[in-house]
């Protein structure tokens, strides 16, 4: 009895540490997301999993231009250690709670302190515009817009201009809300 009482033991601690080895990795230095949606074609697709780097979000680090970043969308709410924890894949899991259409896919077009314009259909960043031999194709011609990003905010939009909920419908991001970079 005790030869199994001692397996027992052997077992529970190795899935404590693998749940907690788990979380840890998963909170602070990637995490999967799936593409929800056509707004980064042809980059990614539809469905299409990928890997995000957290460590961007854990150490609050400003991305870079052209880099592919996870977003929360929730820009009007804080982010809290706590939404981490409770997004997390196992937690999610255990707890039963659907995926929720919160995370978006995007690039990063415009850091602190630049100007970011449509004008025509293209994008300046500056007043300079950008080449972006990424897009799916041209944006359509609509209305000129131009932003101001404050200090600890990006400017994000999809690939597929015509087809993606980005900055320009939600604003600029807090910073706290990069998720992480994509790492492909």
């Amino acid at each position: 009895m005790k030869k199994v009482w001692k397996e027992i033991q052997g077992w529970g601690i190795s899935i404590i540490i693998g749940f907690v080895l788990s979380m840890f990795i998963g909170i602070f230095v990637i995490q999967p997301y799936r593409v929800d949606g056509h707004s980064m074609e042809p980059t990614l697709n539809d469905n299409q999993r990928i890997y995000a780097w957290k460590l961007v979000h854990s150490f609050d680090k400003l991305p870079k231009y052209g880099d592919i970043v996870i977003i929360d969308s929730r820009v009007d709410r804080e982010r809290s250690f706590m939404d981490d924890v409770k997004e997390h894949p196992l937690i999610r899991l255990l707890s039963g709670a659907e995926e929720q259409e919160i995370f978006y896919v995007k690039r990063v077009i415009g850091l602190p302190g630049d100007t970011i314009e449509i004008k025509d259909g293209q994008v300046y960043r500056n007043g300079e515009a950008l080449h972006e031999p990424y897009i799916k194709e041209a944006m359509n011609a609509g209305m000129n817009q131009s932003w101001e990003i404050p200090a600890g905010h990006v400017f994000v939009m999809g690939d597929n201009r015509n087809n993606s909920n980005d900055s320009r419908n939600i604003g600029p991001v807090p910073q706290d809300h990069v998720m992480g970079i994509d790492s492909f």
